[in-house]
């Protein structure tokens, strides 16, 4: 897997490359030597954040830790992933996937806003790929979501599946007048 290492407010040592892709590399078995997989290290006050993401053929593989201790966050970071990918890894090989890859910005954030006034602060862009409704549900399971808007394969409008209590999933589609 091919490891791309940043840093916000961080100079990223050799100790923290080599943490990083030592834990990485432990998740080499899920994928090819040409898998990209893109690493953010940021240090906000004493907050240690890392952030990664592995776009792959129709999904994409992200988790984001924060802890006191960068290498604790790391190693937080692997097992998340680990995990997720144990939980998928029978669809992921079920399933076949066109060959268009989603934008590194395909994922959305939760935003917030003043309890005065709406405010938008971030404004997120991504190419919408069809895809059936259980397909959506887990995608934003694998991003850790609570919801996802998609392009419906069957009916060719946009929906959104969201989680509900008790483990169930909903879908919205629109109605138009």
């Amino acid at each position: 897997m091919r490891v791309t290492i940043t840093g916000k407010n961080i100079d990223i040592t050799e100790g923290l490359r080599g943490a990083v892709v030592d834990k990485l590399s432990k998740l080499d078995k899920y994928f090819s030597k040409e898998q990209d997989a893109s690493v953010t290290l940021s240090v906000d006050k004493m907050r240690q954040k890392i952030e990664v993401t592995i776009p792959m053929k129709g999904n994409i593989i992200r988790s984001e830790q924060v802890s006191s201790d960068m290498y604790a966050s790391i190693d937080m970071v692997e097992e998340t992933i680990e995990r997720q990918l144990n939980k998928y890894r029978k669809k992921f090989i079920a399933k076949k996937h066109g060959e268009d890859e989603f934008a590194s910005d395909f994922f959305m954030t939760n935003d917030s806003a003043d309890d005065d006034e709406i405010k938008i602060e971030r404004v997120k862009h991504f190419g919408l790929k069809p895809m059936y409704p259980e397909d959506a549900c887990m995608q934003m399971e694998l991003l850790g979501h609570n919801f996802f808007m998609f392009l419906n394969a069957e009916t060719e409008e946009v929906n959104v599946v969201y989680k509900r209590k008790g483990n169930s999933y909903g879908l919205i589609e629109p109605e138009f007048e």
